[in-house]
C-alpha cells in the first residue's frame, strides 16, 4: 500500500534529494525557465512556488527561511524585490509546464518548466481598463446623440402635423368658398326672375292705365 508518501523521492537520497531541489529552483529563479523531465518538474514547482508565496511579504524571517535553501545572495534578492512583487496579486499558480515530448536514449517526458509571465498579464488588464474607459465616455456621447435624433425626428413630426393642419385649413377655406359662389351664382336668377316680374307688373298696370 502506498500510504505516506507525500512526495515523489525521484530514486534519491534526502541529501542528493535536497541539493537537487535547492539547485533546480536557484536555476529556474535566476533564469525564469528550465527544461528537465516531467518528474522533476513537478517536484520542484512545489518548493518554487512555495518560496515566491513567502517573498511576496519581505522580511527578515521569510528571508532567513527561504535563505536556507537559496544560498545565491543576488537570487534571494531578485526574490523579494522582483518575482514577490511581480505576483503580489496572484493566489498561486505562479508556473506552468509546456511538455516537449520524449527524450531521445531512456524516452523520459521532457517538459519546460517556466514562469508565468504576471506583467504582460497586467497589461492587459490595463487595456481592458482602457476600453472599458472608452465604452463608459462613449456612452453618454451615443446618449446625447440619440436624445439629439429624438429631438429632430419630433421636431420633424411637429412641423409636418402643422404642414398638415394648414393644408387642411386650405382644404376648408377653399371648400368655403366654392359653396358661398356656387350660393351666390344660385341667387342671381332667382333676383332676376323677381325683377322681371315686376317689369312686368309694371307694364301691365301701365297698360290698364291707358285703357
Amino acid at each position: 500500500m502506498k500510504h505516506k508518501i507525500g512526495f515523489n523521492r525521484l530514486g534519491r537520497k534526502a541529501s542528493h534529494r535536497r541539493s537537487l531541489h535547492r539547485n533546480m529552483t536557484t536555476s529556474l529563479f535566476r533564469y525564469e525557465r528550465i527544461k528537465t523531465t516531467k518528474a522533476k518538474a513537478l517536484a520542484i514547482r512545489r518548493t518554487a512556488e512555495k518560496m515566491i508565496t513567502r517573498a511576496k511579504e519581505d522580511s527578515v524571517h521569510n528571508r532567513r527561511i527561504i535563505g536556507k535553501d537559496i544560498k545565491d545572495k543576488e537570487i534571494l534578492a531578485k526574490l523579494f524585490t522582483d518575482l514577490g512583487p511581480r505576483y503580489k496579486e496572484r493566489p498561486g499558480g505562479y508556473t506552468r509546464i509546456l511538455k516537449l515530448g520524449y527524450r531521445q536514449g531512456d524516452a523520459a517526458e521532457m517538459v519546460l518548466l517556466e514562469l508565468v509571465e504576471e506583467e504582460v498579464s497586467e497589461q492587459k488588464k490595463g487595456k481592458k481598463k482602457a476600453t472599458k474607459k472608452a465604452k463608459a465616455e462613449k456612452k453618454p456621447a451615443e446618449k446625447a446623440a440619440k436624445a439629439e435624433k429624438a429631438e429632430e425626428t419630433t421636431e420633424e413630426k411637429e412641423a409636418e402635423t402643422e404642414s398638415e393642419a394648414k393644408a387642411e385649413e386650405s382644404a376648408v377655406e377653399e371648400a368655403q368658398a366654392e359653396k358661398a359662389e356656387e350660393s351666390v351664382e344660385a341667387e342671381a336668377p332667382a333676383e332676376e326672375e323677381k325683377a322681371g316680374e315686376a317689369a312686368s307688373e309694371e307694364s301691365s298696370e301701365e297698360e290698364k292705365k291707358s285703357e
